[in-house]
């Protein structure tokens, strides 16, 4: 264990948030937390790490923190073949298996949201794919930051060219709204997905989410320590129903994480399945 001031914030900042610096990353971190100590106005990261433990503001402080930490770099349509497994053979599958129920229920978890890109996303595939019979569905999207500064971001559903550049041409015309450079994604996709703050190594808060169909949490767990990828995904499992769908980064595995999941193939792309 590190002794020094900053390995005690960087052990601070893993225990909280799960975000991990290695001492690879203490020049990295160090860079990061200048910002934060101009702020308030403090000379030492000393006097950092005891606000962060002992100040009435701290927790306040810490989602600043976290806010400074976190790299935020998503698009609409993102990883295509891993957006063409759920559009048309993971969401047919579940939606056909709920066909039958007298509740039509289907809830997904963009965990990790960012600025949005990805719940919205998923927001216009259901869409697509119900079409009329949407009306019929209770339609949950869940996407969850620890980033507050991205989220109220993306509650605003305006974006650039930029985050469209992977999405196709006939969804641009029909759910967004152009004004000069930007685009306004339209209010009946919008009001499909409920943001929130949340911790994916918070205990308490990770017992609060309901049971999921699907969750993606792609390129979030690069950032743990292997110890709070492992508690992640556990709670991941046990929040998915049976025969639920898990997705992580493309460069990402579970292999040394979990063996509780199966590993479906598609084409370009690999899921995580709860078995039922």
């Amino acid at each position: 264990m590190d002794g020094t001031i900053l390995g005690k914030i960087r052990d601070l900042i893993r225990d909280k948030s799960g975000i991990y610096f290695g001492s690879q990353k203490s020049y990295t971190l160090e860079n990061k937390l200048a910002p934060r100590l101009e702020d308030l106005n403090l000379n030492t990261l000393e006097e950092y790490y005891y606000f962060l433990c002992y100040d009435p503001k701290r927790n306040k402080e810490f989602n600043l923190l976290t806010n400074t930490l976190t790299v935020n770099e998503t698009s609409f349509f993102r990883n295509p073949p891993q957006i063409n497994a759920f559009q048309n053979k993971i969401l047919p599958e579940i939606l056909e298996k709920r066909g039958g129920e007298n509740e039509l229920r289907l809830r997904i978890w963009s965990a990790g949201c960012s600025s949005g890109e990805e719940p919205y996303t998923l927001a216009i595939i259901i869409k697509e794919i119900l079409g009329q019979e949407l009306y019929r569905w209770f339609i949950d999207i869940l996407a969850s930051d620890i980033d507050t500064t991205v989220i109220n971001f993306a509650e605003k559903g305006i974006y650039s060219a930029y985050s469209l550049r992977n999405a196709p041409f006939q969804y641009k015309e029909k759910y967004f709204r152009v004004n000069q450079d930007s685009y306004q994604i339209h209010d009946e996709v919008k009001r499909r997905v409920r943001f929130r703050r949340l911790n994916l190594v918070d205990e308490n808060q990770m017992k609060l989410v309901p049971f999921m169909d699907v969750i993606f949490c792609r390129n979030v767990l690069i950032y743990f320590e292997e110890s709070s990828r492992k508690k992640t995904v556990s709670y991941f499992y046990d929040i998915l129903k049976p025969g639920g769908y898990l997705f992580v980064g493309h460069s990402e595995s579970l292999h040394q994480l979990s063996r509780a999941f199966k590993p479906i193939p598609f084409s370009g792309a690999f899921a995580y399945k709860k078995e039922e």
